[in-house]
């Protein structure tokens, strides 16, 4: 599917080495102020270009077709456009008939008997800007009602962050090169993908997202859960491998008296639910982790198979990520935000109540 959402949709399209790639986001309320500056702010997080990225630089300079005027959004479809302008095709011709190992080459070949070889096509990350842009609106429609969604690395390879979940350092993320929560491992992490990089290999990342602000009652119950559409939301970036929510695998090892969350003086006093509860939010923080696997792109020679089924040797060219995962996170942080602003506006019709303060004609 490329549609995500129920009352807040966003349906993205186009191809790593197409024309554009574009996204357009249906849903959103009138009268919320779009902010171009921070929307601009928020795609340059996701950019390549530094030496812990791809190498592909794109402007991703947003252009925007409709859905706004003068400032604030008109409650119609909002379009945007981003132009791909560093294409480099030709370093795919060697590999158009095989498979590369670990992409999505295989299976699309399969489902669907053609595929665009280009840089992976549809399946490839460049898709993502899409997601980050649809993201950066929802997150103008969540400050009217002071939620926050921060996102940064604790984990890159073997060298993982011991810090505990409330020690995580976001405003020095906002500040790391590859959106790093744990200052004394920066460098660490730096050096994992720099060796990785220089040994022709990648690395996986592990990425923590936290949501300060969310009132309790947001979510649907059993088959559309907030933790459950928050873990479908997070599952489906690329290379997204394994989501954990609130104490998550730990949970597993422990006893209810440990995993409970107990109540005291109108406040939890601990939050291995991660802020939710029966699919439901409880008002707690949103905690969540997500962990990335090495980008499948790299520059060893691999074993492989081509359409016909034959034995083949796979040597990549191109430009790729070493620890896809950094970029990873701006990623994340766009998709817990598209699913906090449908649970918001999800919600608005949930209760009686509510609708009689949405047409109370006093």
């Amino acid at each position: 599917m490329n549609t995500f959402g129920v009352r807040l949709k966003f349906t993205s399209f186009g191809e790593s080495h197409g024309k554009a790639i574009g996204v357009v986001l249906d849903g959103m309320p009138s009268c919320v102020k779009f902010d171009e500056e921070f929307l601009q702010n928020e795609l340059a997080k996701r950019k390549g270009g530094s030496k812990f990225a791809t190498p592909r630089k794109e402007n991703d300079e947003a252009e925007i077709l409709s859905g706004v005027f003068d400032g604030f959004t008109t409650g119609q479809p909002i379009a945007m456009i981003f132009r791909n302008e560093n294409t480099r095709s030709k370093d795919y011709a060697e590999v158009k008939n095989l498979f590369r190992p670990s992409h999505a080459d295989f299976t699309y070949f399969k489902k669907y008997g053609i595929r665009d070889y280009r840089g992976g096509g549809r399946s490839s990350a460049r898709e993502s800007v899409a997601r980050v842009a649809a993201g950066a609106v929802a997150a103008m429609l969540l400050k009217e009602f002071d939620i926050e969604v921060s996102s940064g690395v604790f984990g890159v390879g073997e060298c993982v962050s011991p810090l505990q979940n409330s020690e995580f350092d976001f405003e020095f993320a906002n500040k790391s090169e590859i959106f790093c929560l744990d200052k004394n491992l920066e460098e660490a992490f730096k050096e994992e993908i720099s060796k990785a990089k220089k040994e022709k290999d990648s690395v996986g990342a592990a990425v923590f997202t936290r949501v300060s602000g969310v009132m309790a009652g947001l979510g649907e119950v059993l088959y559309d859960k907030l933790d459950s559409k928050l873990a479908h939301a997070l599952m489906g970036i690329n290379a997204v491998k394994a989501v954990e929510i609130g104490s998550g695998i730990n949970s597993s090892q422990k006893r209810g008296s440990q995993n409970n969350d107990l109540m005291q003086n109108g406040k939890f006093l601990s939050n291995h639910s991660g802020g939710i509860l029966g699919g439901i939010s409880n008002g707690d923080l949103i905690e969540l982790k997500s962990y990335f696997k090495p980008t499948p792109s790299i520059f060893l020679t691999q074993q492989s198979m081509n359409e016909k089924g034959e034995n083949v040797l796979c040597e990549l060219k191109g430009r790729h990520d070493p620890c896809v995962g950094i970029r990873g996170s701006v990623v994340a942080n766009a998709m817990v935000r598209l699913v906090l602003a449908d649970a918001l506006l999800l919600n608005a019709s949930a209760n009686l109540n509510h609708l009689k303060k949405i047409y109370s004609k006093a």
